[in-house]
């Protein structure tokens, strides 16, 4: 059995075996350098000498996989998914195992016997546990300890399978071999036949979920059935009976879930069941079926919001309108019950949709102070793709559409618009005719567009296949761009709003606040602003952080509050501390107007390319503007 010294050579492994890549992109995915990759590449041929395979390298193209001896490969590939040692190696690792462990157990741990499993000190598990409690308390979920007997974790039963559940489905979402995922945490036996009930199950009903939504729910069923079998029912859950379609399914779900268990279980499981499967269902309805008065009110005061402070009027857009009510239907459903949809997107979301981010942020925590629901940040990030499409869709438009596209997307709807959303703004020639499932896919035959796009890797059928991750590499878009011979844009708006009055270095220690303060005096003196951008500033930055990533911050008003838009350039060696531990080192603070508001979101842009071209380091280094705008236009130039 083959056993890759570390991880990253299993990682490295996989990527090569599906496609051939250059090394920067390797270094990029890997977060490494180039360096290291050949090294890595050298490391790994060792390995793969003996099973009569290699990576070589193709000028142009990268590293490909060459086969020589088909057998001893085929043996290599399975074994392969045991490669990964079942002991925790690093940080990561260890805080999943523990949650793991503490989710599971029905005694209390000493860290001292993990320690000696582990083959670790029992400090550096104490390290580990700080963040283990962090992520419980999200739950409201506790550890106590008793001298002698050690650690035991305390909660309700439905917040402990909610916590499971969620950590099961992120490791799933990043490896399926992963060995978390084969430990008593679930049941495992359970997991084939409740599969292949669901599928059955759904096709025979009017509900719809998607690919990722009954991912989740198989394996909630999962965790439930090995809960109920070892004596933790839910008992005191109660919900309304809502949409008989629904309950239909959960019925029967649960009646599933008694004869896998095999003892009778209480109403509150199907309950529960029935509150996930509304939680994250497809409602396929038009905008003129809809008529429900709390999702109507907040979808047009979210839009009326952005228009009043924005200038951005998506009111009359019935697709986003729709979108926006049929998502709200199932979200409300979901705070209701205070259930929690993962959204692995969300830091991807975050750094590369900053305007659809802020605009939806200031939207929500506006509605908020009028409402007793509270929307978490995953939450608000599935609001900001549909925002950020409606955005796309209205003020980045202008060119012919020639190539005719399949999109085949295996997640939600929101990712399905974000994906057409980015895919038409870089290449708008580009017309999507249909979008299906994964599993819709593999039953066609034949594909009559000129090419597929598809956010999962899938078997080629009689047209070529382009694989994009929800927010494309600069390496998958170069790639989409090879087929569709469409020109870069260029960093005019670095001439624009940036200038040399606006540009300092902070060479002395200085708080936050501090800065805000300076800066704000400044623009406020200098007639840009009027005294009511301070206190907005403030606001926005108590609400969430402004760090866009990568050592970059763009502290900004709620709203479009400046008289005239300019840019302020703040670099800081010293770094000043930003709110969650982290520390900004170059700082944009935004002053727009809304005499501007259509370029709003190419400024963004320029920031968003910053930090996908890890650019701070060398923005850093810049001794007066014109090296720094040099230095701006090398990156901005690149993408």
């Amino acid at each position: 059995m083959v056993r890759f010294p570390y991880q990253r050579l299993a990682h490295l492994f996989d990527a090569l075996q599906a496609e051939t890549l250059p090394q920067e992109e390797l270094a990029k995915r890997l977060d490494v350098s180039t360096r290291t990759v050949r090294a890595d590449i050298t490391a790994l041929n060792e390995i793969m000498d003996q099973y009569g395979a290699s990576f070589v390298h193709n000028r142009g193209s990268g590293y490909q996989l060459k086969i020589d001896d088909p057998m001893l490969f085929s043996a290599l590939k399975e074994t392969n998914n045991r490669r990964i040692s079942p002991t925790p190696r690093t940080a990561p690792e260890r805080v999943n195992y523990l949650l793991i462990r503490f989710l599971t157990s029905a005694f209390s741990l000493k860290l001292e016997d993990l320690a000696d499993e582990w083959f670790v000190s029992r400090g550096t598990l104490q390290n580990d546990m700080a963040e283990v409690r962090e992520r419980l308390a999200h739950y409201h979920l506790n550890i106590e300890t008793k001298p002698r007997y050690g650690m035991k974790l305390f909660g309700a039963e439905l917040t402990i399978r909610a916590c499971l559940t969620d950590l099961l489905f992120q490791l799933d979402g990043e490896e399926q071999t992963n060995p978390l995922l084969k430990t008593e945490s679930l049941e495992r036996e359970a997991l084939v036949p409740l599969t292949h009930f669901m599928h059955q199950l759904l096709s025979q009903s009017s509900i719809q979920l998607t690919d990722e939504g009954e991912q989740y729910l198989i394996l909630y069923c999962a965790v439930a059935v090995k809960r109920i079998a070892g004596g933790n029912p839910l008992t005191d859950f109660e919900a309304e009976e809502g949409d008989p379609a629904v309950r239909q399914v959960s019925v029967r779900l649960a009646a599933e879930l008694k004869s896998l268990v095999g003892k009778e279980i209480p109403a509150a499981e199907e309950a529960y069941l029935r509150v996930n499967i509304a939680a994250r269902r497809i409602q396929n309805i038009l905008p003129t079926d809809i008529n429900a008065d709390d999702d109507e009110s907040l979808v047009d005061y979210i839009l009326s919001y952005i228009n009043a402070h924005y200038n951005y009027d998506l009111q009359a857009d019935k697709q986003l309108r729709a979108d926006l009510l049929t998502h709200i239907k199932t979200m409300i459903t979901r705070v209701k019950y205070q259930i929690n949809i993962p959204n692995p997107l969300l830091g991807n979301i975050k750094q590369h949709y900053p305007m659809a981010y802020d605009v939806t942020l200031a939207a929500v925590s506006s509605w908020g102070k009028y409402t007793p629901y509270t929307l978490s940040e995953n939450e608000i990030g599935f609001l900001v793709l549909h925002i950020g499409v409606g955005l796309e869709r209205h003020y980045n438009i202008g060119y012919q559409r020639h190539p005719q596209v399949m999109l085949v997307c295996d997640t939600g709807n929101s990712t399905i618009r974000m994906i057409q959303a980015q895919i038409s703004r870089k290449y708008p020639q580009l017309v999507v005719t249909q979008v299906v499932s994964l599993r819709d896919y593999e039953r066609l035959e034949h594909v009559d567009e000129d090419f597929i796009i598809s956010n999962a890797r899938i078997s080629e059928k009689n047209k070529p296949v382009i694989v994009l991750s929800p927010f494309p590499t600069e390496y998958q878009m170069e790639q989409l761009g090879k087929l569709v011979l469409v020109d870069r844009t260029r960093p005019y708006m670095l001439e624009k709003f940036f200038d040399e009055k606006h540009f300092m270095i902070i060479n002395e220690p200085m708080t936050q606040a501090q800065l805000f303060h300076k800066v704000c005096s400044q623009l406020e003196e200098e007639g840009y602003v009027d005294a009511e951008f301070y206190p907005s500033v403030v606001e926005r930055e108590e609400i969430v952080s402004t760090m866009l990533g990568e050592g970059i911050a763009l502290p900004h008003s709620l709203g479009l509050l400046a008289k005239k838009t300019v840019v302020i350039t703040l670099l800081s060696p010293q770094g000043i501390e930003w709110g969650e531990g982290q520390t900004a080192h170059v700082i944009f603070l935004l002053a727009i107007s809304k005499t501007d508001y259509e370029e709003a979101m190419a400024i963004y842009d320029l920031f968003v390319t910053f930090v996908r071209e890890r650019s701070m380091s060398r923005l850093l280094s810049s001794e007066n503007f014109g090296s720094f705008k040099a230095i701006a236009i090398d990156c901005l130039s690149r993408i």
